[in-house]
């Protein structure tokens, strides 16, 4: 007799698990900064649309796969179309891209523990120096960071579903609200943060064009874990009594709302710092943002709430990101996990240390190309640079692939699946969705636009990072 499928205890769990899986460093940092890049408000409401009208439709039909075949993604498609399928190709990929983007993740949570622990310990002003982070990563000191983190994370996910990963989402999603509203508020009574909410909430227009509403669009995509896989997996979690429908709503709702307050915490934040700031300067780049250039941010509140109260302050910021990073994390490794246990039939503790043998060495070669090891420092040649083995798999699994994978849910879920499939699915456990706009909509986008616009990015991201073309300078 086969084992019953575990599953979330509570509509509340599974939202705060999904919502876990899609707020992460992008939506805290890189959110942030792309609308201090990109005209601010107008950035946020072109967000904000993205995640409505095109966004949206793909979690509705990723959940809704994931709760009918009761799968991990491979199973899924193998499930609607058979294990001989030219479609298992889709499941492939959507179980091969989060398994990958786990490894250079799992470096950055790494990153994370690290800086928590040196705001915690007092070592603000070191962390503040140029150059730090770079003698950071290539410290032996982050494998000890790594192997605290590994176990950490092992012992959620072989916790299970509902000891493990809901329970986890119910206590740190919870205090990661908390935290973020609670230092959103104490940075706009500083000096000067009024300008940053303004610079923030009066939107620009003028900013906007063809490259940004790219960006904005991928933005929404990435943070809101489409095309990872890990909502297929997390739908087949979902009990048969909930609506998908509703839920992806409320999963999209909380995603958009943290990334909209961590604009008022960093933008208001950095005008603190330096009030005739020109953003143009800001690094697009999350990473270098969150560790070279947030930690000067820190440090110059000393002369407001001294260095004790500017070192609370950072440790409070680390935590949080660190909160988002590793709810992201598990979510992330809960996909590969899935298909060790659905296609290989593994115990969950077994497929936990197949998963963990099958990373350790991916994980090491992305934490050593940094510098330590020459061979993983200039891996591969592509974008008219030299890039590391790290830059390789971001750029290919985080990057790019994403949006390929929406695309191919799309495709197979409208006229593979069925749209008729589909609505029946979504019809479990909310009698209203007959009927309604979601429905016409959900079926019209997913047939029609949204798949087109999909691999539209897809196509624009493989030219610009792997070819050096940028689409849009030649329109």
């Amino acid at each position: 007799m086969a084992e019953q499928r575990e599953q979330f205890r509570s509509r509340l769990g599974f939202i705060l698990a999904a919502a876990g899986s899609a707020v992460g460093i992008g939506n805290l940092v890189g959110f942030p900064v792309n609308a201090a890049k990109s005209g601010g408000a107008a950035f946020l409401i072109i967000y904000a649309a993205f995640v409505v009208f095109i966004c949206l439709p793909v979690m509705i039909a990723e959940m809704s796969l994931g709760r009918k075949t009761q799968r991990n993604p491979l199973g899924a498609y193998k499930s609607i179309a058979g294990d001989r399928s030219a479609w298992r190709f889709g499941g492939w990929l959507a179980l091969i891209t989060p398994f990958m983007i786990a490894v250079f993740y799992q470096v950055l949570t790494v990153w994370l523990l690290g800086y928590f622990l040196g705001a915690v310990s007092g070592n603000l002003e070191a962390m503040s120096v140029e150059g730090y982070f770079g003698n950071f990563i290539n410290d032996n000191g982050v494998f000890l960071y790594l192997g605290v983190l590994t176990v950490l994370i092992g012992i959620i996910l072989n916790s299970g579903v509902q000891n493990g990963i809901e329970r986890l989402a119910k206590v740190l999603m919870p205090s990661l609200f908390i935290m973020l509203i609670t230092l959103t508020v104490f940075v706009l009574t500083l000096p000067n943060a009024l300008k940053g909410v303004e610079f923030y909430l009066v939107p620009d227009f003028s900013k906007i064009n063809l490259a940004t509403v790219n960006i904005a669009l991928s933005q929404a995509f990435f943070s809101l874990s489409l095309g990872m896989g890990i909502l297929i997996t997390y739908g087949s979690y979902v009990s048969k009594r909930e609506s998908v429908a509703s839920g992806a709503k409320m999963v999209a709702l909380v995603d958009t709302s943290v990334a909209f307050f961590a604009g008022l915490l960093i933008l208001p934040a950095i005008f603190v710092f330096n009030p005739e700031i020109n953003t143009d300067d800001l690094s697009s780049s999350s990473v270098s943002l969150v560790f070279t250039f947030l930690p000067k941010i820190f440090l110059s509140l000393q002369s407001v709430i001294g260095f004790v109260g500017a070192s609370i302050f950072a440790s409070a910021f680390f935590l949080l990101v660190f909160f988002a990073a590793i709810t992201s994390q598990v979510s992330i490794l809960q996909v590969p996990i899935s298909a060790f246990q659905d296609e290989l039939k593994f115990s969950r503790f077994k497929s936990v240390l197949a998963l963990g043998a099958c990373a350790a060495l991916l994980v090491i070669a992305s934490m050593v190309s940094f510098g330590m090891v020459p061979l993983f420092t200039e891996f591969l040649a592509y974008g008219g640079k030299v890039n590391s083995f790290f830059d390789l798999v971001y750029d290919v699994f985080y990057e790019t692939i994403l949006p390929l994978n929406g695309f191919i849910v799309c495709l197979f879920v409208i006229y593979r699946w069925r749209r008729s499939n589909l609505d029946t699915e979504l019809m479990v456990g909310d009698d209203t969705y007959k009927g309604s706009f979601t429905q016409r909509y959900v079926n019209f986008a997913l047939g029609t636009f949204v798949p087109a616009i999909l691999l539209f990015v897809f196509t624009t991201t493989v030219l610009l990072k792997f070819f050096g073309v940028n689409v849009f300078e030649l329109l």
